[in-house]
């Protein structure tokens, strides 16, 4: 799949009346992180969140120098924060409104994965995130998952590079269906995975998300995707957010996320409409619609340290926003 070249106009994101009572998110490595952050920010519209390779809310503390190391590979000359901290400021922000009332979490239902083998997000970083939602979750609502010899890659059954490899497009066949289990995790029992429809995922235009329609100063693809099974089209489906990990996009790997990380075989016979938003890369000074923009974000990861906004993290970072617009567009009524 090929997304639309810039200038060429997608198709709007449809009205669907989705279950807005019934939203979900996930995400590897920065899309976990952005998956934290999203379903911390808006806990009052999310039900839960499935997070592989991801850390702690506000971990990177609006640094790129702790996001690659405290955060990633922790040790003890650069240790990662403090648990109790990051509870503390995640409270803080509640009480001034920059996230939702941290009351909401407590019904959330949460998944983890963290492969033994992942050289790129240390498993002591997922532990501290299994910690940090042991704040506000019950314990019988968090899953963790740690005892795969998983490289740093989103787990499936039986696609993808062998279970240790660590490598584009970072899906590996681990035996195990981390798409199902952590929607399952989610939403519930599930009914059985049926076969995903080429033609139920659909291009549309992230940039009317945007002020000024300006998706590129943000590091967002003009272009995201969207998986919309045929029965979802008279309402009442749940909806989940799958944020790609860095190196993961559609420009990086083509389909090979939206098509193989396994969502889409769940959402067939669930009644789920999949979003998958889209980051892009960028390196410094760009000029896009006679607007000039700065950002450095090479990998097209998404912004869990602040390289868009210092507001990153809060429920009016752009990138945030931007995709809880997208969310409440499919929640219309």
């Amino acid at each position: 799949m090929t997304l639309c070249a810039a200038g060429v106009l997608a198709e709007p994101l449809p009205a669907l009346r989705a279950d807005a009572r019934q939203v979900s998110v996930s995400g590897l490595s920065s899309g976990g992180f952005m998956a934290v952050q999203f379903h911390v920010a808006y806990s009052a519209s999310v039900m839960g969140a499935g997070v592989v390779a991801g850390g702690p809310f506000y971990c990177a503390q609006n640094s790129v120098d702790i996001a690659l190391n405290n955060c990633m590979l922790p040790d003890p000359v650069r240790p990662l924060p403090r648990v109790e901290a990051l509870v503390a400021f995640t409270e803080a922000s509640a009480r001034a409104g920059a996230v939702d009332a941290t009351a909401h979490l407590q019904r959330s239902r949460v998944w983890l994965f963290s492969g033994r083998k992942d050289p790129t997000v240390l498993q002591p970083v997922v532990s501290a995130l299994q910690r940090y939602y042991l704040n506000f979750i019950p314990p019988s609502q968090v899953m963790y998952v740690n005892t795969v010899d998983a490289g740093h890659a989103f787990p499936t059954v039986n696609f993808g590079s062998e279970c240790a490899f660590t490598g584009t497009p970072f899906i590996d066949r681990c035996g195990i269906d981390g798409a199902g289990m952590l929607l399952e995790q989610i939403h519930g029992r599930l009914e059985a995975a049926g076969a995903p429809v080429d033609a139920h995922l659909h291009e549309f235009d992230q940039r009317e998300f945007f002020d000024h329609a300006d998706a590129y100063s943000h590091s967002m693809h003009h272009t995201g995707v969207v998986y919309i099974p045929a029965s979802c089209r008279a309402g009442g489906c749940r909806v989940h957010v799958a944020f790609h990990g860095c190196l993961q996009n559609v420009d990086a790997v083509g389909d090979g996320f939206v098509r193989h990380a396994g969502y889409n075989k769940w959402a067939e016979t669930n009644r789920l409409i999949v979003l998958y938003p889209q980051a892009i890369a960028r390196y410094g000074p760009g000029f896009r619609f006679w607007r000039v923009s700065y950002v450095v974000n090479p990998k097209g990861c998404w912004d869990w340290w602040g390289y868009d906004s210092p507001n990153y993290y809060r429920k009016d970072g752009p990138q945030m926003q931007a995709v809880m617009k997208m969310v409440e567009r499919l929640t219309t009524r």
